[in-house]
């Protein structure tokens, strides 16, 4: 239980799903969490949990987009747990639309939120990580969530492919920077399929307002029948990726995506 004993981390959008579970995990094997998201009261219960569980937590209001948040969740997290080892660039939006219909502001704003806010946490975490990298074997490590529809694209989808193909193209070129600048920081990129998560729901209740409860269900079983597998991933999937990635077991893997999802990608 100590995979990542020792190390401190900042998860974005960390107050439920995907971001919850990962905070849960690497708290579980040892890590400090410095949780951030917009969901204040859901990020507390989250920190509430994990430190009645005997982990370390805290949590910050943040919204990834702004440069200066960024600089003070890093400020905090220095001074409150002495550093940073992981960052997990967790946060993102998933809204889209027709490209003919859809707002240039409505485009802006995902892409300021799942592009500009990874660029922030690898642009202010990187010079922070370099000093403490030569504490772990793994050195510093950088893990941005992407999704399946960062290799595939997908009807009414278009901003939210276009962003999560960003972030994959972008983690590998930050990966290749640090290695060759001997930053001895790795940076990797995850890529989960249909996940069971608030945010599926939320979509789910969507389409029943708009379509009535059958559309909901047939829109539900598609994608499990489109995973071979035959059911949604859990949060805690991801999570166990996040903790390999974070962890020094994955020492000389760098610049890679992480596909989590069922078997989507191999058909």
């Amino acid at each position: 239980m100590d995979r990542v004993a020792g190390k401190i981390a900042i998860i974005t959008g960390g107050a439920r799903g995907l971001g919850a579970a990962s905070a849960k995990r690497l708290a579980e094997e040892g890590a400090a969490v410095m949780l951030t998201d917009l969901r204040e009261e859901l990020g507390q219960q989250t920190v509430a949990a994990i430190n009645e569980a005997g982990g370390k937590a805290a949590f910050m209001k943040h919204d990834t987009a702004k440069e200066d948040q960024w600089i003070e969740v890093l400020q905090a997290t220095q001074t409150q747990f002495g550093g940073v080892d992981i960052l997990l660039n967790n946060a993102g939006i998933g809204t889209g639309g027709r490209i003919d219909k859809m707002k240039l502001s409505d485009w802006q704003h995902l892409m300021s939120i799942n592009m500009d806010g990874v660029f922030l946490g690898m642009k202010h975490c990187i010079p922070a990580m370099r000093e403490r990298a030569s504490k772990w074997e793994g050195g510093g490590t950088i893990i941005n969530i992407s999704s399946i529809m960062g290799f595939i694209g997908a009807v009414g989808s278009t901003s939210y492919c276009a962003s999560k193909g960003g972030v994959r193209i972008a983690t590998k070129a930050a990966a290749l920077e640090c290695a060759k600048l001997g930053f001895n920081i790795r940076v990797n990129s995850i890529h989960p399929g249909y996940m069971e998560t608030e945010g599926l729901q939320s979509a789910m209740r969507a389409i029943a307002k708009t379509s009535g409860d059958e559309a909901k269900e047939a829109a539900r079983q598609d994608m499990i029948n489109s995973t071979p597998i035959g059911r949604l991933g859990k949060p805690k999937d991801i999570a166990n990726g996040v903790l390999f990635l974070a962890s020094d077991d994955a020492s000389f893997v760098t610049g890679t995506e992480l596909v989590i999802d069922g078997g989507v990608l191999a058909q």
